[in-house]
């Protein structure tokens, strides 16, 4: 394996299929390119097919339709991957646990729809859970504070894995902020549809973020993190967002969510 990878990864090369979720394709894809790296690192062969959404949008809005639909694209593309692997717990959530409940009354695609959930994973999950990394090789200076989405940690159960790989990044020290498990109001459809309540909701996060005195703020939800960062600049509060792989691929030369470049920070 070439210098500077994951350690205790697996050897054998397996194919996996990058969903790359519309966020990161449309507002950060350096997201992408620091999943691909430790992928990558870990061993693996990664594929980024031609895809579309999810479909979560138009399920939490109670359009079966148009979100099967697109789930039968989305299987489709990932035909012949070994893994389907998303840097987000949301989008993660919903290619493993919703899409065979979506085709649960059509049969000829029923057994399709679980084999595929079966091989879907979130980002950091797969590297600890599937492959066995422990740690990176990777560098950040200062601290750190980490929030839990709700879709990773409810639906998925990620909430030590990334801590467990923090931990090894030389320099980086995580201060957990109060209630780190709470949501940040984002909630898809939902900061939308009740804006006000969103608002109250985050308010609460940032204050509980700009509290832990970290200025640095992790998530593995490029929502949460959207959500976060603008509150968090509508207040003045000087907290940078960055998504948890860039941080664990060593890829932060990119300015944090919300920072226009010219504003990068060295």
């Amino acid at each position: 394996m070439k210098e500077n990878v994951l350690t205790d990864a697996i050897r054998d090369p397996i194919r996996v299929g990058l969903f790359v979720t519309c966020l990161v394709d449309l507002f950060r894809p350096s997201v992408g390119f620091a999943a691909v790296k430790l992928l990558e690192d870990a061993g693996c062969r990664v594929v980024a097919p031609s895809q579309t959404c999810c479909g979560q949008p138009a399920y939490n809005s109670g359009d079966r339709g148009t979100t099967k639909e697109l789930a039968r694209q989305v299987i489709a593309a990932f035909d012949g991957c070994d893994y389907v692997v998303a840097p987000s717990g949301s989008c993660a959530g919903m290619l493993a646990k919703h899409y065979p409940e979506l085709f649960a009354d059509e049969p000829e695609w029923t057994a399709k729809a679980r084999a595929f959930s079966a091989k879907c994973y979130e980002l950091v999950s797969f590297l600890v859970d599937v492959l066995g990394v422990s740690r990176v090789s990777a560098r950040f200076d200062g601290l750190v504070t980490y929030h839990d989405s709700c879709s990773g940690l409810r639906e998925l159960g990620v909430q030590r894995q990334p801590r467990k790989l923090l931990a090894s990044v030389e320099g980086l020290e995580l201060v957990e902020m109060k209630s780190p498990d709470v949501c940040c109001g984002f909630g898809g459809t939902f900061a939308v549809k009740y804006g006000e309540l969103s608002d109250a909701i985050v308010a609460q996060k940032t204050a509980n973020i700009a509290a832990s005195g970290a200025p640095t703020l992790l998530a593995g939800d490029l929502g949460c993190l959207m959500n976060m960062a603008g509150k968090l600049q509508r207040e003045g509060k000087k907290v940078a967002a960055r998504h948890v792989a860039e941080i664990l691929a060593g890829m932060t030369d990119e300015p944090a969510i919300g920072e226009p470049k010219t504003e990068a920070r060295k």
